[in-house]
């Protein structure tokens, strides 16, 4: 009976080893995975999101002082009786040409 207790023994270290190499394996593969996508994040030039963040606050923020400009503006050309274009500046309408006449 003793021989048998002692070969339980043995398994149970050798399965007790097998488990700590696994975790170790694991650990392992976790390190490479998140290596390889660290690299791949560097590679596609990517930002991270703490800057992401805060180019869009600074974006949010420069929208909501034009917007404000804008309605300045306007109130002074109101103001001063000055016609404003009814279109952004940079986009103009392009001019009619008169259609040509069929030739008889």
């Amino acid at each position: 009976m003793q021989t048998r207790s002692k070969i339980f023994d043995d398994l149970a270290k050798v399965a007790g080893g097998a488990v700590s190499t696994f975790a170790g394996l694991k650990s392992e593969i976790d390190d490479m995975v998140r290596q390889q996508i660290e690299r791949l994040a560097c590679d596609a030039n990517m930002v991270p999101r703490d800057e992401f963040n805060a180019v869009k606050a600074v974006a949010a923020k420069a929208r909501a002082e034009q917007e404000k400009l804008e309605k300045r503006v306007q109130a002074l050309e109101k103001k001063l009786g000055v016609n404003a274009p009814t279109q952004p500046s940079g986009k103009t309408k392009a001019k009619k040409k008169p259609a040509k006449k069929p030739k008889k």
